[in-house]
């Protein structure tokens, strides 16, 4: 599932058009509502239902990312996010109930329960048969919350988005 940003009146191309996957928009907009409650605030920006904001609202946001962009705000917030992503437990992995076997129908189907594991694999895992692809054998996973990365690459080009919208809808 993607969000794709539409702008109202673009005055240029790069305002025409905005997409962020599921996975990088969530964070991309949580950090708008931090930085920027007084214009995010009410706007349902977690759902593709066409809401937005005008062009006034657009380019105020455009400014507010711009200025975190300059100041360090988005660096820092990034290198904490990526802090607190990276200090999160593993989690069991659900297809293989934490054994790094995966024996369900789809596991036996495709012989990863008596899948045999190359040297580097054996050694990692202190095993020389069966395999998980959801953890790689392991057991567990990195928390579902990392799914969801967050750039200042991505900040960037929403802020130039912004800029030349004209306002948007978020569909």
């Amino acid at each position: 599932m993607g969000m794709d940003v539409y702008g109202n009146n673009p005055i240029s191309e790069k305002g025409e058009y905005f997409r962020n996957n599921v996975w990088w928009w969530r964070p991309l907009w949580d950090f708008c509502e931090e930085i920027a409650p007084e214009l995010t605030q009410g706007v349902q920006g977690h759902t593709n239902d066409g809401d937005g904001l005008d062009e006034e609202g657009a380019k105020a946001l455009a400014n507010i990312l711009t200025i975190s962009l300059s100041e360090g705000v988005v660096d820092t917030y990034e290198q904490k996010r990526n802090e607190y992503l990276a200090s999160l437990p593993k989690e069991p992995c659900k297809y293989c109930e934490a054994t790094g076997i995966r024996t369900d129908n789809v596991g036996v189907e495709h012989g990863m329960d008596v899948q045999v594991l190359t040297d580097a694999e054996a050694s990692a895992l202190g095993r020389a048969i069966g395999y998980c692809n959801g953890c790689h054998g392991k057991g567990e996973t990195d928390s579902w919350e990392t799914h969801y990365p967050f750039s200042r690459t991505n900040v960037e080009e929403f802020a130039q988005f912004l800029a030349d919208s004209g306002g948007f809808k978020i569909c």
